[in-house]
């Protein structure tokens, strides 16, 4: 897209991608005509334009995943009877935004790592909400990364696979995300809000353009593929050049945001987020809330 459109218009990369690939559609249903191609075409488009008019979440329609060129490098099936303690850790256990970490709420059961969401009187850091976070011990760098899991069904926490280097972001380490960043293989989108049901992919570093306040961050469109409150795999292509998300083995965006992809090794973090304010009108006695993981896959060239 020209960018004295994108200069005139103030557009967000978000925008920017939705018109590229309305036109990218619109280019196909007019071209090499088939009744088929020429139907996919306008339903992506509208697809696109109420992503666009109203962030609603969209299917994920680019290239199918190809492994051709990878080896499995590490996977966990959470077939054991507990946390594989050799391989991962409780991240940050203690205070957290407007409750708690603690290993507690990680739990390996039925092949599958459940993180759990709820109040507790009597937990390890006193009362308050609890929740967990899990990391691999190794760091990684360049990829594919993969989770198969159910997130989360409340708006007050939500599910999360991620990649980060340090925190916090500083300039002068991040360097616009060449020296770090933040990689947010998906995020689940407050479930039980209008368009909810679906999940995000971001990115988080600072110093982009020499840029020395504040954290620079691109929130790379919202995408669903079935019900998100059942098992999906969200999955992260991190090359030399660029970022590629995937639902379900299907890109849905790809990105260079920032001043180039990451070019350090960084942790793979598997987290059930709590706000950063009070929790207010869930029933403290009956409420929980849980993520539901049947596996993590790392693959390297």
């Amino acid at each position: 897209m020209p960018d004295w459109i994108i200069n005139l218009f103030g557009m967000s990369y978000r925008e920017i991608w939705t018109f590229t690939n309305i036109f990218a559609h619109l280019r196909t249903a007019f071209t090499g005509f088939s009744f088929k191609g020429f139907i996919s075409s306008i339903v992506a488009v509208c697809d696109l334009l109420t992503m666009l008019l109203f962030s609603a979440p969209v299917p994920p329609r680019g290239q199918e995943l190809n492994l051709d060129d990878y080896q499995l490098v590490f996977v966990d099936e959470f077939n054991q009877d507990e946390l594989d303690t050799e391989n991962w850790y409780v991240r940050n256990p203690g205070p957290v935004r407007c409750g708690y970490h603690s290993g507690s709420q990680v739990e390996v059961k039925d092949g599958n790592l459940i993180i759990t969401g709820e109040y507790l009187e009597d937990g390890e850091f006193g009362s308050g909400w609890y929740t967990s976070a899990v990391s691999l011990k190794e760091r990684y760098k360049n990829g594919y990364f993969e989770i198969r899991c159910k997130v989360n069904t409340s708006k007050e926490f939500w599910s999360a696979f991620w990649l980060q280097s340090s925190y916090p972001y500083k300039p002068e380490i991040s360097q616009g995300g060449v020296g770090g960043a933040e990689i947010d293989i998906f995020e689940s989108a407050h479930y039980n809000e209008p368009f909810g049901h679906c999940v995000f992919h971001a990115i988080h570093c600072s110093g982009v353009d020499g840029k020395q306040e504040g954290i620079d961050s691109l929130i790379l469109g919202f995408y669903k593929d079935g019900n998100v409150a059942e098992y999906n795999t969200y999955g992260l292509e991190w090359t030399e050049d660029e970022y590629i998300f995937y639902i379900n083995g299907v890109e849905t965006v790809r990105s260079t945001f920032g001043n180039g992809v990451s070019q350090v090794e960084q942790d793979v973090i598997i987290s059930l987020e709590i706000p950063v304010d009070e929790i207010k009108g869930l029933d403290k006695d009956t409420f929980e809330t849980n993520y539901v993981v049947d596996y993590v896959k790392i693959y390297q060239k």
